[in-house]
C-alpha cells in the first residue's frame, strides 16, 4: 500500500513537472513569435529545433546570444528630405529657385497639398502647381511624379531676402523654412582709389570679390580702357587668380615705367567693375606711395626726432 501510495505521489509529481516545461515552453515559443513580427525574421516557432542549412544565415534565437537591433520602421506619412531642401544664396537680379522635397506622398496629393508661405507677410505663394500672388515673379513648379515642390523667384531683390515655409496639408500640418539671402557681389581694389609706384618696381594691383555665392566666371583688367594684353611687347605683364568664397585677381607688372600710369579697371563677370589710378614717379615722394607692391610714407628729420623722443620717455 505504501508502495502504491508513493507510485501514485511520484505520478503526480512528474505530471506537474511536465505541466512546468510544457508552460515554459509555450511562453518561449510566443517570445520567439513576437520577435518574428517584430524584426520581420522567418524565425521558427521552435527555436531550439531549427537547423541552418550549410551557407546560410542561422536566424535561430539561441540564449544568451543578443540579436541584431530591429529595423528601422518605414515612414507611413509624408516627410521633408532636408538634404534636398536648404538654404539659398541668391544674386542680385539672378532667377533664384528654392526646393522643398517631399517624401512618401504618393497619391495622397488628392488629399493633401504642398505650399509655399513668405514669413515677411504671411503671404500664400503657391498652393500644389498653383500660384496665387499677383507678383509675378513668383511661380510654383512641379513636374509629375517628382518629389520637389520649387518656388521660382524671377528677378530677386534684397527686400525678398528672409524665411519661406514649405507646408504639408496634413492635420496638423508639417512645415520646412527655408531662408533666402540675396547678395549684392561686390569688388575692391587694396590700396585705392590712388597708389605711387617707384619707376622700376613691381606694381602689384589686388582686386578682391566679395559677397558672391559663386566665384565668377572671369576676371579680366582694363589700362585707360583698353584689355590688358599679357601677351603684349611690353611682357612682364601676368595675371594670377584664386577662385573660392572669396575671389582675388592679382595683375602683376614687372619694372615699372611712366607709361604704365594711368587708370586700372578689375571686371569681374558677376560684379561691378572698380578702378584704381596708379602713378609711377621718377624720385618723387608724395604723401602715400608704393614701392614693390607694399605702401609706405616717407619720414621726414622732424617725425624722426619725435619718434626718438618717445622711444627715450617709453625706455626711461
Amino acid at each position: 500500500m505504501v508502495l502504491v501510495n508513493s507510485l501514485i505521489c511520484s505520478h503526480d509529481f512528474l505530471n506537474d513537472e511536465y505541466e512546468k516545461l510544457e508552460d515554459k515552453k509555450r511562453k518561449q515559443n510566443s517570445m520567439i513569435s513576437s520577435a518574428q513580427r517584430e524584426l520581420g525574421k522567418g524565425l521558427p516557432t521552435n527555436a531550439s529545433a531549427t537547423a541552418s542549412p550549410a551557407g546560410s544565415v542561422d536566424n535561430a534565437i539561441r540564449p544568451g546570444v543578443a540579436l541584431d537591433g530591429p529595423r528601422p520602421t518605414p515612414r507611413t506619412g509624408p516627410y521633408f528630405d532636408l538634404m534636398a531642401s536648404k538654404n539659398v544664396t541668391a544674386l542680385l537680379g539672378k532667377t533664384a529657385y528654392l526646393n522643398c522635397r517631399v517624401k512618401n506622398l504618393g497619391n495622397k496629393t488628392l488629399n493633401m497639398q504642398v505650399s509655399w508661405v513668405r514669413h515677411r507677410d504671411i503671404h500664400l505663394l503657391t498652393v500644389g502647381r498653383y500660384t496665387y500672388t499677383s507678383d509675378q515673379r513668383f511661380r510654383a513648379i512641379h513636374l509629375p511624379h517628382s518629389e520637389d515642390w520649387t518656388l521660382q523667384i524671377k528677378y530677386p531683390q534684397h527686400r525678398d531676402s528672409g524665411i519661406y515655409e514649405c507646408q504639408i496639408s496634413t492635420t496638423p500640418h508639417m512645415s520646412h523654412f527655408i531662408h533666402l539671402n540675396v547678395v549684392e557681389p561686390t569688388t575692391e581694389i587694396i590700396g585705392g582709389p590712388d597708389l605711387y609706384i617707384d619707376r622700376g618696381s613691381t606694381i602689384n594691383l589686388t582686386c578682391v570679390v566679395l559677397y558672391s555665392p559663386e566665384p565668377p566666371a572671369y576676371i579680366f583688367w582694363n589700362h585707360n580702357d583698353a584689355i590688358i594684353s599679357y601677351d603684349s611687347p611690353r611682357g612682364g605683364v601676368s595675371v594670377v587668380t584664386e577662385k573660392g568664397e572669396t575671389t582675388t585677381s592679382f595683375l602683376l607688372i614687372q619694372q615699372a615705367r611712366p607709361s604704365d600710369s594711368g587708370t586700372y579697371q578689375c571686371n569681374p563677370s558677376n560684379a561691378q567693375s572698380k578702378s584704381v589710378v596708379v602713378h609711377v614717379l621718377n624720385g618723387e615722394y608724395p604723401a602715400a606711395m608704393q614701392r614693390g607692391g607694399q605702401a609706405f610714407a616717407p619720414t621726414s628729420p622732424t617725425h624722426c626726432l619725435v619718434l626718438a623722443a618717445c622711444l627715450f620717455l617709453t625706455l626711461s
